[in-house]
């Protein structure tokens, strides 16, 4: 008989969202668009829908990628369409694609919907959501330091600490300048290189150091590479820039490479430092030849990429998520259910005066309704029955702390407001 229903199971690797996750959710996005605004930057967006070459093309990720992690099929005009799994290929199409129209610098964010066919885990799932920010038409250094400093206000105005972060910078053409010192001058080479150093973090030194040596076939130069990625360098200008900026939570790793080939310049990555969640918040670079696979002129670019999945966890990891957050300021709580029309009359002032509030008009006993209340982290309860109306007179409960306050309607709106 069980087998004639259908499963109540979401798809693997992606979420419902429930009230309270979609609470969370909204939260998250208002604080990515309010800092991002903060900046000057434009919200735009495009379809989940893209042409796969736009995927197979030179610039866009690697083989992995499009070979293996992409929900490519066959439209019914035998069309190959990808659903996207990144949106800095969307956004350099669509510069292009407006080059001559579009005055720069141009500062532009989104919040797309993004998927991937790999293995669900923490932080990584088969669909997500995800804040970029990107800055074209700007070459000068101090571009890459304002994406960087927002980058670090988005985390600061979700109430982090720089103590809970760290910003670890690299340069593409730096390396690559740096390797051909070395002898090491093949550009194919030089890409094993940086995507092995790109999985240093994530392997034993022994291992690196092994991989390494299979990719150069030379022990002397291989420990001459090792020695200058692990070369701890003080003095740099993007680092004394963010610092201007009173940013001092940044340096340079020279093993940041990012996985996407078509950075040529900064990247970057935020890592959260707790122990409990010690992994990559998020991650972006230069990308100054991306817009060349559509023509014309190039347009410079510079931006980053933060997922939900990871920004929910770096929340949680660090006891950021407030309550006012997934509930009400007030649950209004009538005595009696007859007076249930009375709670909303009454809910209805408090929300003229821009304050979120709930009616409680179960068949539940008052106690039970105020125990509810405090599981739904509501801040206060507004109690009230007959004498309360006749009275004009209410008591506003502070659920946290047992403080009460009484008075007019209006004076605890007041109160409340100023």
């Amino acid at each position: 008989m069980k087998d004639k229903f259908l499963s109540t199971d979401s798809y693997k690797g992606v979420r419902d969202f429930y009230p309270d996750d979609m609470a969370i959710q909204s939260y998250i996005f208002d604080v990515w668009s309010q800092t991002a605004e903060s900046f000057g930057y434009e919200r735009y967006d495009a379809s989940v829908l893209e042409p796969a070459i736009l995927y197979k093309s030179k610039g866009a990720e690697n083989e992995e990628l499009v070979n293996e992690q992409t929900y490519t099929f066959l439209d019914r005009g035998e069309r190959e369409v990808t659903l996207r799994p990144e949106m800095t290929p969307t956004v350099a199409r669509m510069v292009a694609g407006k080059r001559h129209e579009l005055v720069f610098p141009l500062r532009w964010y989104s919040i797309p919907n993004l998927f991937r066919y790999e293995r669900a885990q923490r932080g990584r799932l088969r669909e997500h959501w995800q804040l970029n920010c990107d800055l074209f038409g700007a070459d000068d250094v101090s571009a890459d330091i304002e994406i960087l400093a927002l980058a670090h206000q988005m985390l600061i105005n979700f109430g982090a600490t720089e103590d809970m972060f760290e910003i670890k910078v690299n340069n593409r053409a730096e390396m690559t300048k740096l390797y051909s010192e070395l002898g090491i001058n093949d550009e194919e080479l030089v890409n094993k290189i940086t995507k092995l150093n790109d999985q240093k973090a994530k392997i034993s030194k022994a291992d690196y150091t092994e991989s390494m040596e299979k990719i150069l076939k030379d022990r002397k130069l291989t420990l001459a590479v090792i020695k200058m990625v692990e070369e701890k360098v003080t003095d740099h200008e993007l680092i004394k820039g963010l610092a201007t900026l009173g940013i001092n939570n940044a340096t340079i790793d020279r093993s940041i490479a990012r996985g996407f080939d078509y950075y040529t310049g900064t990247v970057f990555e935020i890592f959260d430092k707790s122990p409990e969640n010690n992994r990559a918040l998020l991650g972006g670079g230069r990308y100054d030849n991306l817009t060349a696979m559509f023509g014309g002129n190039t347009v410079t670019g510079i931006g980053f990429g933060m997922g939900d999945v990871t920004m929910r966890d770096f929340l949680e990891t660090h006891d950021l998520l407030t309550a006012n957050i997934t509930s009400p300021t007030i649950m209004v709580i009538p005595a009696e259910t007859n007076l249930n029309i009375e709670a909303q009359k009454i809910a209805k002032q408090f929300r003229e005066a821009d304050i979120k509030v709930a009616t409680d008009m179960s068949q539940k006993k008052v106690g039970k309704k105020i125990s509810d209340a405090g599981k739904q982290f509501v801040e206060f309860a507004l109690i009230f029955g007959e004498d309360e109306l006749n009275s004009s007179t209410f008591t506003l409960k502070n659920l946290t702390d047992g403080t009460e306050q009484s008075g007019t309607l209006t004076e605890l709106i007041n109160n409340l407001t100023t």
